[in-house]
C-alpha cells in the first residue's frame, strides 16, 4: 500500500502541514499512522478524508465542528447502507433457495 508523507499530503491537497496536525486532534478517525522516526504516514483513505473536510470546512464554510458531525452522519449513512445492503443479500439468497426448492419439487 502506498503510503505518503505529510509533505505529499501538502502538496497533494493544498492544506498547510499544520492544519493536517490540528485536525488529528480534532477529527475523529482521522489518525495518520506514524513510521519508526514518528513522522506521519498518510493512506489513500486519509487523503480522502482530507480532502472531504477540505471541501467541508473551505468550499462549504462548515466549522471544524460542523465538519466533524458531518463526517459523523456520512459514515452513519455508510452503516446503514452497509445493513441494507446484507439485508437484501440475505432474502436474495432465501430467494434462490425457495426457487430451487420450487424448481426441485416441480411447483
Amino acid at each position: 500500500m502506498k503510503t505518503y508523507s505529510i509533505g505529499e499530503v501538502e502538496e497533494l491537497s493544498g492544506v498547510k502541514a499544520h492544519v493536517l496536525r490540528y485536525w488529528e486532534e480534532v477529527i475523529p478517525g482521522f489518525v495518520p499512522q506514524k513510521d519508526v522516526g514518528g513522522r506521519r504516514i498518510y493512506t489513500f483513505h486519509e487523503i480522502e478524508l482530507v480532502q472531504r473536510l477540505k471541501y467541508l470546512i473551505y468550499e462549504k464554510k462548515f466549522t471544524i465542528e460542523g465538519a466533524r458531525n458531518q463526517l459523523i452522519q456520512d459514515a452513519d449513512a455508510r452503516n446503514e447502507n452497509f445493513e441494507l445492503m446484507n439485508q437484501i443479500h440475505s432474502l436474495k439468497a432465501e430467494l434462490t433457495e425457495l426457487y430451487l426448492y420450487a424448481k426441485k419439487i416441480k411447483v
